[in-house]
């Protein structure tokens, strides 16, 4: 119940980080810490057999992790122009964009009688290629207007994302027992991390947000509809089944936007922290109400089942 309630949660932590800033502002170091420990709570969630699952399900994972590297990104980008944003906001969905996809998803797709192995798989592949795809596509769609620091985002997420992800699926293998003990605390270590550091970011941006945020939140909800939605009607129109179909578009939909809104505090400014800040709140809305409304519908063994209204 706690965990469901992640959104409310963000939003009143948030509410109070835009009134009273002050309470947050000098946590702002802690940002990279908190988002490492959330990568190590992944990484314990992993194991060598979920890495294994890609090659069983290759082809689905090939054409949801494209579509993750490939829909996102230039959906931030046509999002932003249509919406005149300036540089720092333009940055900001472009790394909401381009990074991997939230882990958020897998409960998403559970919920929702997707493929919860294969999301599993997806989102421990995209996590790996993110590392060096992240920068690569910021750098690619904004480096001649914005100074990009690809080599330190590189290093970054190097270390933030792959060596806590790797700890994480080494502790898990050696100390398995152990950590099936500590397993159902994950979630909120994970869910508490994540909520500080969007109250922090608010906290940073508090000044500017009332007179972008609206537009910002609009461009968020927009640019998560065009993931989920094409990561559904894509997989379906190319034959996938309705549970694969319900699986990709958790993926490709959902992004880690907190380590979106890390990046852009610690290599551009908070205001570029903004849209990944939204996106975090606005996905596990979204997300929830989407695996609620296919939790009631069956899955048939084709996609035929999901378009029936």
């Amino acid at each position: 119940m706690v965990i469901q309630l992640f959104p409310v949660w963000a939003l009143l932590l948030s509410a109070i980080a835009f009134f009273q800033p002050d309470l947050f502002v000098g946590l702002k170091a802690q940002i990279v810490p908190l988002l490492t420990i959330i990568m190590l709570a992944m990484g314990l969630t992993l194991s060598p057999t979920d890495f294994k699952q890609v090659l069983k399900n290759g082809k689905a994972v090939g054409v949801g992790v494209l579509l993750q590297f490939l829909v996102m990104p230039i959906a931030a980008f046509g999002v932003a122009f249509a919406f005149g944003f300036d540089s720092e906001l333009t940055v900001g969905m472009l790394l909401v964009g381009s990074v991997a996809g939230g882990t958020s998803s897998n409960v998403m797709c559970y919920l929702a009688k997707g493929d919860t192995a294969l999301s599993i798989s997806m989102t421990a592949i995209s996590t790996l290629l993110g590392v060096i795809l992240t920068p690569f596509l910021v750098s690619l769609m904004i480096g001649q207007s914005v100074d990009v620091p690809v080599a330190g985002m590189l290093m970054s997420l190097f270390k933030i994302v792959l060596l806590p992800v790797a700890a994480g699926v080494l502790i898990n293998t050696f100390f398995s027992k152990f950590v099936r003990k500590a397993e159902p605390i994950f979630p909120y270590i994970s869910m508490f991390a994540i909520v500080l550091i969007i109250a922090i970011v608010v906290a940073l941006s508090a000044s500017k947000i009332v007179q972008v945020g609206l537009m910002v939140a609009a461009a968020v909800i927009i640019h998560n509809a065009i993931g989920l939605t094409l990561g559904y009607w894509v997989t379906y129109l190319l034959g996938f089944d309705a549970r694969v179909c319900r699986t990709i578009a958790f993926e490709v939909g959902l992004q880690n936007s907190g380590l979106a809104a890390a990046l852009a505090v610690k290599f551009f400014t908070p205001m570029a922290a903004l849209p990944g800040t939204i996106f975090s709140v606005w996905h596990n809305i979204s997300g929830s109400l989407l695996a609620s409304y296919w939790s009631r519908r069956p899955v048939a063994e084709s996609n035929a089942q999901d378009t029936d209204k």
